[in-house]
Parts: structure tokens; sequence; C-alpha cells
């Protein structure tokens, strides 16, 4: 078997901002797979996140270089010698998976693959000027989304909250479920008046309300906050099974959200949702703007947990050098509609 990789930038349709600044691009690693006994193929996406990932380090590449030329140490192997690089672990992941498999790109045949059963998700607002906010949401209204994540703590917070006080008067807490997310943006000095006032607006969670590793105010945030409280970037960094029922239990958090290339693939993230259901902590599944290659891995496993809140899976048409996928959001769901093939053509350029 040889193994390969390539980089791949992959350039958003119009910049979107968060906390931490405004993308206009993102970059993301492929390893490749090719079995000469068999003939068969396997792609795996590792999803970088420049300046969140725990993995954002100078020897990345030299790791995912080594990481091919010892293919031969399979999953586990592989996995367990990079347990610092959680990106590179999924990756592997969905390589040897698409390896044996029938088709490189169903890695969990379902009824959603089978194009019977959508996966509900939300409709994701960047950050931006109040116009364009407001016109973000506006657009995921119209095309039937009843649940909205929108990203706060970039601009005015008054302005945020008038934004989202105008969704409510005209759709209550019923028609309309609205996540936010703050990327870490309160302090400790105003996170639990900002907590207070958002939850007058019926909102269903916020995200990460202040910067992770702060287990003392966070966990106070979680048992005072009258909304509740959904660990993200948190979860960054935290490998061992008693770390992380060790964080659980300290901060014992409403909600958690994985997201498979930043927490460990597959494996790091079935360890968390253990753990979560063991102390009756609610967790959604959140991909980390993968392009179509890691959103289809990502979707396909989420499917198969059986979660029935909506899904953070609503990332793949924001670029345009994405990869060509069946993949589609239709009605605030995404779906798999076969009749489309993988075109992987971008990659060839």
């Amino acid at each position: 078997m040889k193994a390969s990789y390539r980089k791949h930038i992959l350039r958003f349709k119009r910049a979107s901002g968060t906390s931490r600044g405004v993308l206009h691009e993102k970059e993301t690693w492929f390893i490749l797979l090719n079995d000469d006994n068999t003939g068969k193929t396997g792609i795996g996406e590792c999803g970088i996140l420049r300046s969140l990932s725990v993995d954002d380090r100078e020897d990345y590449e030299d790791q995912l270089r080594w990481a091919c030329e010892n293919i031969h140490l399979g999953t586990d192997g592989l996995c367990a010698a990079l347990k610092e690089f959680p990106s590179i672990q999924f990756g592997i992941e969905q390589a040897f998976l698409s390896l044996r498999s029938s088709s490189p790109f169903l890695l969990y045949p379902s009824a959603f693959t089978g194009k019977k059963a959508p996966i509900a998700i939300n409709g994701l607002v960047w950050m931006g000027d109040r116009e364009f906010m407001a016109q973000q949401i506006r657009e995921k209204l119209v095309q039937g989304f009843d649940c909205i994540k929108m990203k706060i703590g970039a601009i005015d917070f008054e302005t945020e909250l008038g934004l989202l006080g105008a969704i409510r008067k005209e759709f209550s807490a019923s028609d309309i479920e609205i996540r936010v997310d703050a990327n870490g943006a309160f302090t400790a000095g105003n996170a639990l008046e900002k907590l207070q006032r958002l939850s007058e607006l019926r909102l269903h969670s916020i995200e990460q309300p202040v910067k992770q590793g702060q287990w003392e105010l966070m966990a106070g945030l979680c048992e005072k906050s009258p909304l509740p409280i959904a660990l993200d970037e948190e979860l960054i960094g935290i490998f061992g099974i008693p770390e992380k029922q060790q964080l659980l239990q300290a901060i014992n958090p409403q909600y958690i959200i994985l997201k498979p290339s930043l927490v460990g693939g597959y494996r790091g993230s079935e360890e968390w949702i253990r753990l979560a259901d063991k102390q009756k902590t609610g967790w959604w599944i959140t991909s980390a703007l993968e392009s179509n290659v890691g959103l289809n891995a990502i979707a396909q496993w989420t499917y198969k947990l059986n979660n029935p809140m909506p899904q953070g899976l609503g990332t793949g048409s924001l670029y345009t050098n994405n990869i060509i996928s069946p993949l589609e959001v239709s009605g605030g769901t995404l779906r798999y509609n076969n009749e489309n093939q993988w075109d992987l053509t971008v990659l060839k350029n």
C-alpha cells in the first residue's frame, strides 16, 4: 500500500467573520491511499484550523509525511502515535475506512446515504456589520431553517441584541431555535450580565462564552447562567479519558459540541460522548470548515449516532473551490443526493 498527502487551499465565497478575525481562505490537507493488490483507493481529510487547532504546529507537515511513510502501522498504530495531532488522526481514520469501503466516499452506509433520511442542521450566520448579519438571517429563514446559529462577540453587543430581538419579535422560540456562539469573547467581568440579557430572548444555548482554560470561571457560569452553556474550544487539547472526565465533572456544562477534526476524530469524539452521556450532558456534532470530503465523513458518522438535535453541518457551500459531492442543503437539512457524483478535479489543479 502506498500513501501520499497534498495540501489544498479552500477559498471562501465571501469573507466570514468570527471573534478571532475574518476568514478569506482555509487550509486543508488530504491523505491518499492506494492498494496495488486490490486497485482500491482511499481518501481522508486533515482539517486543520490555524490559530485554533491544537496541532497548529511548525512540524505539522512533517507529521503528515511520517504518517504516510509509516502507513503500515494502520489506524490504531498511527492514531496512538499522533495523539497530539487530532486532525491527522481523523484524516487517517477516514482514509482507511474509505479504502475498505465499497466506494471511497461511502464510509457508513445508511438511510442517509441512501437518499431517504436527511440530517437536521442549523443555519450559520457569520459575524459582520448589522446589515450583513440581518441579510444572512433573512436568507436562512427563506431557506427553511428552523434552527439558526449566530456568531456574536465581534460587533457592539447592543447591536447583536437588537438583531436577535428582531428575530424574536417575528418568530417565537417554538418557531425558530436560536443558538449563539461567542467564541470566548466575554470576560469574567461582563459574562454573567450578558448571559442574563441574552436569556431574555429565549435562546437555546450559547457556545463558549469565555476563553477556554478558565475552568473555575466557566463552572460558575454554568451553575448560575439562566442560558444553557455549551463547551466548544474548551475541549481542544484534552487527550486522555481521565482528563476529559475531569473537565466535564469540574465544569458540568449543559452541552458539549464535538468537532472531530479538533478532538481526535471518531474515536476521540466517541470518548467525549460516552462521558457526557454518563453525567447527562447534552451534545451535538459540528464540522470545522472542512471541504466536502471531511464534511461527508462527519455527516455519515453523525447520522448513525441518532441524535435528533440539529447538527452543525451546513458549511459545504462556503467555498468557491470545494470538491463537488452529493451533499446538498435543503429545507434546513443536509441531504445525500446520490444522483450527483463526486468530482475531485479541483484537487488536480
